[in-house]
C-alpha cells in the first residue's frame, strides 16, 4: 500500500541545500534560508502519486525534432532561449552549499547558505583575488580565461566570428567561483561571458581598483535582472506592482529612471525580513524552478553544423541538451570540442535581430520552451544521476528532474499551491483546470487534470507544479481568443499571479534589501551602455546591448 512521502532525498543537484530539511515556521526565526509563508501548513502527498505525476509531466523521447524552418508548437515567442540559462546563472549566484553530502546528512539543521542571498555575482567572483588568486591574473584585477579558443561560424551580424574562450580548467574541471556554472555548455559559456565583461571593464578603467570594477559589473547585472529578465518572466504589470516608481505617472519629471523610487518605495506584500533578506524556500524549492519547463531538447550553438551520432532525426547541426554520449549532448563538467563556441545572437535579441515566429531558419533567435507543466525528455534522465553512457539511473539515484523537484518540495515542508493562493487573496484554479502537459493546441485537447495522477492532489497541488500550471492556465485563457492554431501556439507564456509574485518579490527584495546595490547606494544610477535615449527602463539596457559591448576574444 502506498504511504505518504516523508523520506528526505539525498542532497545533490536538484534537491536540498544544507539545513533545508528543517521546516522552520517560527515568526521569530530568520536565517539565510527562511519562509515567505511561515504560518502555512506543509502539504503531504502519496509517494506513488508523485511518481506518476513526474512521469506524466516528462515527455517521452521522440524520433524526430522540429526543424528550424518550421514553428515548434512548444516554443515561447516571448522569451529567447538565453534567458533560461541567465535564470540558471542568477540561481547559482544566490544559493550554494559546498559542504559534503555526509556533513549534510549528519547536520540536517545547520541552516547555512554559503552563497550570499544577494545578487552580487559571488558565483563569478568567488572569495576574491586574495583568497582564490588562481582565478585571477598577477595584477589581481582581471580574470584568467581558458587557453582554448571556442569558435563557430557566426551569424550575419558576426560572420566567421571567433566567439570566446573556454573557462580555465585543471584536469577538465573549471576553475571558477561556482562549479555549477559548468553544468552544461550554455551556462558555462555564459559564465565565461561575464568573466570577459569584468575584464572589459578593468581595461576600460585601468586606474580603478578591483572593488570599484566589481561594483560596476554588479550594478549592470542587477539592472539586467530587474529590467530585462524579470519583465520577460513575470510581465511588466507585475514588475510595476512591485516597483511602482516605474509607472509613468509616478516618475519624476526630467529625472532619471530610478530617481522616483525615493518617493515610491517597493511594494512587497509577503517577503519581509528584519535586517537583511533571506532566501525563501518557497522561491528556491518551488517557484523559481519554473525554468526547468523552459529548457529546449535541442539547441544550435552557432552556424557551425555540428555532427551527431544521435538517432533522433532533424538535428540539422544542433545538439541535444543532455545525452548519455558526451559529444551528442551539451553535458558539462568537461572540456568540450573547440568548435562549440556559442554565438549569442542565437540566444538573445539585439537591435534588428529579434525573436519572432516569422523569423525562422538557423540564424533566428531561438525561443525558450513555454512555461507549462511539461518537461522535455532529456530532463527525465539527467546524466549526473545516470549510468555512464546510459539513460538508466545509477543505483539508488533519481534521474528524473521532475521527481527530484516534487520530492524536494515535500522535504522542505512547502504548502500547496492552493494554500498559497488563498493566503495571497487569489481564488485558486480549480483542479479540473490544473492540467498536466504542454501549452499548445494538442495540449488543450488532450491534457488531463492533476487529479488523474492521484487523489492526494485533490485541492492540494505541489507548489512547484501549481506555479507551472498557473502559467499554463493564463496562457490558455489568452489562446482561447485566437482564431487559428498557429496564433494559439505562438501565444507566449509568463508566470501567473502566485508564481510571478513569489519570484518578483524575492528578486526585487534581494536587490532593494542589499545595502550595496545600486538601488540602495545610488538610485539615480543608470548603465554606461545600451541606448540612453530610451525612456523606458525595460529597453534602456538589455543582455543584447551587453553582447554588443563586450568584444569577442581570440
Amino acid at each position: 500500500m502506498a504511504t505518504p512521502l516523508n523520506n528526505q532525498p539525498r542532497v545533490q543537484h536538484g534537491v536540498l541545500e544544507r539545513g533545508l530539511s528543517a521546516p522552520v515556521h517560527s515568526r521569530l526565526y530568520e536565517g539565510r534560508f527562511g519562509r515567505m509563508f511561515r504560518t502555512l501548513p506543509a502539504a503531504t502527498f502519496v509517494e506513488d502519486d508523485l511518481v506518476k505525476l513526474a512521469a506524466t509531466m516528462t515527455a517521452l523521447p521522440e524520433p524526430k525534432v522540429t526543424p528550424e524552418t518550421e514553428i515548434d508548437d512548444e516554443e515561447n515567442f516571448g522569451i529567447p532561449a538565453g534567458y533560461t540559462y541567465f535564470g540558471q546563472f542568477i540561481d547559482h549566484d544566490i544559493t550554494f552549499d559546498p559542504m559534503s553530502s555526509l556533513m549534510k546528512q549528519n547536520d540536517p539543521d545547520g541552516l547555512v547558505d554559503f552563497r550570499t542571498p544577494a545578487l552580487d555575482l559571488d558565483c563569478l567572483y568567488g572569495r576574491g583575488p586574495d583568497d582564490q588568486p588562481y582565478m585571477f591574473d598577477p595584477s589581481g584585477r582581471k580574470f584568467i580565461l581558458g587557453d582554448r579558443a571556442l569558435t563557430g561560424t557566426g551569424t550575419a551580424h558576426k560572420p566567421n566570428a571567433t566567439l570566446t574562450r573556454d573557462l580555465p580548467r585543471f584536469h577538465g574541471r573549471a576553475l571558477i567561483g561556482d562549479k555549477r556554472n559548468d553544468e552544461n555548455v550554455i551556462v558555462s559559456q555564459l559564465q565565461g561571458f561575464f568573466l570577459r565583461f569584468h575584464n572589459f571593464m578593468a581595461d576600460k578603467y585601468p586606474d580603478e581598483p578591483f572593488t570599484r570594477i566589481q561594483q560596476r559589473v554588479r550594478w549592470h547585472y542587477q539592472w539586467l535582472v530587474l529590467f530585462d529578465f524579470l519583465p520577460r518572466i513575470i510581465g511588466r504589470d507585475m514588475v510595476e506592482k512591485l516597483l511602482p516608481h516605474l509607472k509613468p505617472e509616478n516618475r519624476i519629471p526630467n529625472g532619471s529612471i530610478n530617481a522616483s523610487i525615493v518617493a515610491n518605495k517597493p511594494q512587497l506584500k509577503f517577503f519581509h525580513w528584519r535586517e537583511t533578506p533571506f532566501m525563501p524556500v518557497e522561491f528556491s524549492g518551488a517557484a523559481y524552478r519554473f525554468g526547468h519547463s523552459m529548457v529546449r531538447p535541442v539547441y544550435r550553438l552557432s552556424l557551425e553544423n555540428l555532427p551527431s551520432s544521435h538517432p533522433v532525426e532533424g538535428l540539422g547541426g544542433r545538439k541535444m541538451i543532455f545525452d548519455p554520449v558526451d559529444n551528442d549532448g551539451l553535458n558539462g563538467f568537461r572540456e568540450f570540442p573547440a568548435n562549440w563556441g556559442i554565438d549569442w545572437d542565437l540566444y538573445f535579441e539585439r537591435p534588428g535581430h529579434i525573436l519572432s515566429p516569422k523569423a525562422l531558419g538557423p540564424e533566428r533567435v531561438q525561443p525558450s520552451y513555454k512555461i507549462d507543466t511539461s518537461l522535455v525528455a532529456p530532463l527525465g534522465r539527467l546524466p549526473e544521476f545516470s549510468k555512464p553512457g546510459s539513460s538508466e539511473p545509477k543505483q539508488g539515484q533519481i534521474s528524473s528532474l521532475g521527481l527530484r523537484n516534487l520530492k524536494r518540495g515535500v522535504a522542505l515542508g512547502l504548502p500547496s499551491g492552493q494554500t498559497v493562493a488563498r493566503f495571497m487573496g487569489i481564488e485558486p484554479i480549480p483542479d479540473a483546470e490544473l492540467l498536466v502537459g504542454k501549452a499548445n493546441v494538442d495540449g488543450i485537447a488532450g491534457n488531463k487534470p492533476i487529479t488523474d495522477c492521484g487523489k492526494s492532489f485533490t485541492n492540494n497541488a505541489p507548489l512547484w507544479f501549481y506555479v507551472l500550471a498557473e502559467a499554463q492556465w493564463k496562457w490558455q485563457q489568452q489562446a482561447k481568443s485566437k482564431k487559428n492554431p498557429e496564433d494559439k501556439n505562438t501565444t507566449p507564456t509568463q508566470l501567473g499571479e502566485v508564481g510571478g509574485r513569489i519570484v518578483g518579490e524575492t528578486l526585487i527584495g534581494l536587490i532593494t534589501g542589499d545595502a550595496n546595490s545600486f538601488l540602495s547606494l545610488d538610485p539615480t544610477w543608470e548603465p554606461e551602455f545600451g541606448d540612453p535615449s530610451v525612456k523606458s527602463p525595460y529597453d534602456r539596457f538589455t543582455i543584447g546591448h551587453l553582447i554588443e559591448t563586450v568584444p569577442s576574444v581570440s
